[in-house]
């Protein structure tokens, strides 16, 4: 009977190395992940903030570009970018990414002193201030001023930082400006006279074409989701749980935000995230949702995601 039994440990023990170290074991291959300052950095922060502890390796970024130019030499293997560059990205490298969750929704809102703003029919005849141009800013405060008659009615001014739209509503507290969090809760706390006036998630609902604002989503590149899958999967459950932690434990990812130097100061960012729309939807949820947004911006203008709508291999189905 002894032998037996020691002859079915040693079988066991066989199997375990041929299979490496048993079923469900996730891969622990370094994973180079870039993301930028902001609301999609806030969206993975206990991740960045214990990352002595796992197998990720994090680059945050100011601008998009710098972070396009690193998946593209292969520098990252994760990055977490605005949804219709996430689309640009995959027509210039023909099909080299994939997303494989959405990370944040809607985080733009109009801001300003003056009270008489209701609707988006209140802004004709004026200036809005804003950043982003050429990326998602730009494309939802223009798909929605069309789809309200309003093109041509409203001007767009673009700055380089939303620490200069910011600038501009200090000085006269009656101009518009449009900024995402947690840029729209620093310059509030900052300047009593501002406030929301116009969500623009509630303005996209109002559409009721079915599709949902999306400002962020994470993408892999393809050659490391063939050679590592098991840690893209182990990823994108990091990434639900970090969500969770973020929108559940505000008061503890606000002083990890402030740390990570996302936002200087933690109450700040206490008051912020919960306007951040901080999310993490993968799957058949995540193509839906993001399929209609893609599909309203290329109705309003194909080079705002590249040229052509996406094919069904970039959306990789990760749950």
């Amino acid at each position: 009977m002894k032998k037996i039994v020691r002859a079915v440990v040693a079988l066991v023990a066989a199997m375990t190395v041929l299979c490496g170290c048993g079923a469900g074991t996730a891969d622990t291959t370094e994973v180079r992940v870039g993301s930028l300052k902001g609301p999609t950095s806030i969206g993975i922060i206990r991740m960045m903030h214990e990352q002595e502890n796992n197998n990720y390796t994090f680059t945050m970024e100011t601008q998009a570009d710098v972070i396009l130019s690193s998946v593209v030499s292969g520098e990252l293997d994760i990055a977490l970018i605005p949804a219709n560059v996430a689309s640009v990205l995959y027509n210039k490298t023909k099909g080299g990414i994939s997303v494989i969750d959405i990370n944040t929704l809607g985080v733009l809102y109009m801001v300003s002193g003056d009270n008489s703003i209701s609707s988006l029919a209140d802004l004709e005849g004026r200036t809005v201030y804003t950043t982003g141009a050429g990326s998602t800013p730009e494309y939802v405060l223009r798909y929605l001023l069309a789809q309200n008659g309003l093109t041509d009615k409203v001007g767009i001014e673009f700055k380089s930082e939303a620490t200069e739209v910011a600038a501009v509503l200090a000085k006269d507290t009656s101009a518009v400006g449009m900024l995402p969090q947690p840029f729209v809760t620093a310059a509030l706390s900052k300047n009593e006279a501002l406030k929301i006036v116009l969500d623009m998630t509630d303005e996209w609902n109002k559409l009721g074409n079915g599709s949902k604002l999306i400002t962020g989503v994470t993408v892999v590149r393809n050659d490391f989701l063939k050679e590592h899958p098991a840690a893209v999967e182990a990823f994108v459950k990091d990434h639900k749980s970090d969500a969770e932690f973020v929108n559940s434990d505000v008061e503890t990812a606000s002083e990890y935000v402030a740390e990570a130097g996302i936002i200087e100061k933690a109450p700040v960012a206490a008051k912020a995230i919960p306007y951040c729309n901080i999310v993490c939807i993968s799957g058949a949820d995540a193509k839906e949702s993001l399929s209609g947004y893609l599909a309203a911006l290329y109705e309003q203008d194909p080079s705002s995601v590249g040229g052509s709508l996406p094919a069904d291999d970039f959306y990789a189905d990760i749950k």
